[in-house]
């Protein structure tokens, strides 16, 4: 797998990630989902310029005008609930691409945990790129749960998976359990997890963060 480490070159996606985990500006749920979304929108730019294109003939009000445009077919793939600012920053980029949606969680059992996929809304994914948008890879586990459940829906030509912050560990995991030639969009990973799975020192709980704490 390729891992593309986007915030190791300092641009403006630096402050945005120094912003979501600030434990302060976090509290404001508005600006953590707009600074998800804005990461989301940088990251799909940097992704894009990997992907397949075509000349086409433009036509202006004034003349003809050839261009290279995208000749990709995308499905956007997020996990529920923390993925939706995420997916939606790439949903400004990718503006036609198609959408699935999945409900995947954790079960705790003891100290260990399981992950239960329960409900999943998705395209046919044969020969698209599928783009799996994914804000927090702190085991890795969901992520490659939901990648093995979309699979079942067909072959997919290309994978991308964007995500925000990961641990060492998490990658590692993904890094294993992946196709060789998909590619990993990351903006920024840490060293640790804790015992109960949260990147250290990450951010949190970015699902509470976006939408609140759940039950």
């Amino acid at each position: 797998m390729k891992i593309n480490h986007v915030s190791k070159q300092n641009s403006i996606l630096n402050k945005f990630i120094s912003e979501i985990r600030d434990e302060k500006i976090q509290k404001d749920s508005l600006r953590f989902r707009t600074n998800i979304e804005r990461m989301g929108e940088i990251i799909s730019y940097e992704m894009s310029k990997t992907l397949t294109y075509n000349s086409k003939d433009i036509q202006t009000p004034l003349g003809v005008k050839n261009m290279q445009v995208l000749n990709d077919n995308i499905v956007l793939a997020s996990i529920l609930r923390a993925g939706l600012p995420l997916h939606i920053g790439v949903l400004h980029i990718f503006d036609d691409a198609e959408n699935a949606f999945i409900s995947a969680y954790r079960k705790h059992q003891g100290n260990d945990f399981s992950i239960q996929i329960d409900y999943i809304a998705t395209p046919p994914i044969d020969d698209k790129v599928l783009v799996l948008v994914d804000p927090m890879l702190a085991t890795g586990k969901s992520l490659i749960a939901v990648y093995n459940k979309l699979i079942e829906f067909g072959k997919p030509k290309q994978v991308h998976i964007i995500s925000i912050i990961g641990s060492r560990q998490g990658i590692e995991y993904v890094e294993e359990n992946m196709p060789e030639n998909a590619h990993l969009w990351i903006a920024d990973f840490d060293e640790q997890l804790n015992d109960k799975g949260y990147i250290v020192p990450g951010l949190g709980d970015a699902g509470d963060l976006a939408y609140g704490k759940k039950l």
